[in-house]
């Protein structure tokens, strides 16, 4: 009797961790399902971060002219100006080999204190100038269908292989958001300082960082090179695309992220309530065309019927904090 007890308390034992078991997969294979869900972004990108290249023309029509009684000049159509114009003050016979030492020098120190202080002759910076990395990411409610129609209609009309078209891609992606305060919830803020190479590496790294995010982009326009996939999705009716609530759903949200790249100072606040979320896309979003060098606007869900949920935003976005 004894040994069938054990038998039967054995058995028992074992059906139970079976069982527990059991629901463990369950519960395990059923978040890793969510986990997987598709999870669609759009993206609208272009720019660059190299530096102009320097030019340098030799002078013509002329050479130099004159001799030691007129002094050595360059001639530009045929004339010319001598170095006893220029340096007045050296009497050698009106201008002799050492004022022409002494301009080449004065010449080569001023090229070189331009270089150093990061003027470029032709873009307004150079290889060793310090450029202005920035993001800016708003989590909202996805009540907010009207974000995905705008930023799908930016996406297919937007001119993002020119400067004064990226310019405009980010004041458009900006105002959209600032239209729609009431549905902020999250937002976060991150921007620095760097020489260029740096600077690029780090865009780069952030533009990645976010792109990951997305287990495919469905809506993409990159140096005005939009995807056939979205085309064909929104067949063109620019409406399409916004994210349809489902019934009894809650808790469901829209991320987007700006990415830019500029020259000077971007200094942008941490977000700790709606104020600095509104200043932070005001500063990003004035930008002028001479100073952006390559934007990255992201946002996710952008197909119709996905949707991001508030445990996407946990697992995913973890950097964000309430407005």
């Amino acid at each position: 009797m004894k040994m069938l007890f054990k038998r039967n308390s054995w058995s028992k034992y074992w059906l139970k961790s079976i069982v527990a078991l059991g629901l463990v997969c369950v519960l395990v294979l059923g978040n890793a399902g969510d986990a997987l869900a598709a999870r669609t972004g759009g993206r609208i990108g272009g720019g660059s971060f190299r530096a102009p290249s320097r030019s340098y023309s030799t002078p013509r029509g002329g050479g130099y002219g004159g001799g030691y009684g007129g002094g050595y000049g360059y001639g530009y159509g045929g004339g010319g100006f001598g170095f006893p114009f220029l340096l007045p003050f050296i009497g050698y016979g009106g201008g002799g080999l050492f004022s022409i030492l002494i301009f080449f020098a004065i010449a080569n120190f001023l090229v070189r204190s331009f270089r150093n202080a990061g003027v470029g002759e032709e873009g307004g910076y150079g290889s060793d100038s310090k450029v202005a990395v920035a993001q800016v990411q708003v989590g909202l409610l996805a009540n907010a269908r009207e974000l995905q129609p705008e930023l799908n209609r930016l996406a297919l009309t937007a001119d993002t292989s020119s400067a004064s078209g990226r310019a405009t891609v980010v004041q458009e992606a900006t105002l959209a958001l600032l239209r729609h305060p009431e549905y902020w919830v999250y937002g976060a803020t991150n921007s620095q300082k760097a020489s260029l190479e740096a600077a690029e590496a780090k865009f780069n790294q952030l533009a990645l960082t976010e792109r990951s995010k997305f287990t495919d982009e469905t809506l993409t326009n990159v140096d005005s090179v939009i995807s056939d996939e979205a085309q064909r999705a929104l067949g063109g009716n620019t409406e399409e695309g916004a994210i349809q609530l489902k019934e009894g759903d809650s808790g469901e949200y829209i991320i987007a992220t700006i990415i830019v790249g500029a020259t000077g100072n971007l200094n942008l606040p941490e977000i700790n309530g709606e104020s600095d979320m509104r200043q932070a896309l005001q500063e990003i979003g004035s930008i002028g065309s001479d100073r952006l060098l390559a934007v990255e606007i992201l946002w996710t869900p952008q197909a119709e019927g996905d949707t991001l949920s508030s445990d996407d935003i946990l697992a995913y976005y973890p950097n964000l904090k309430l407005v």
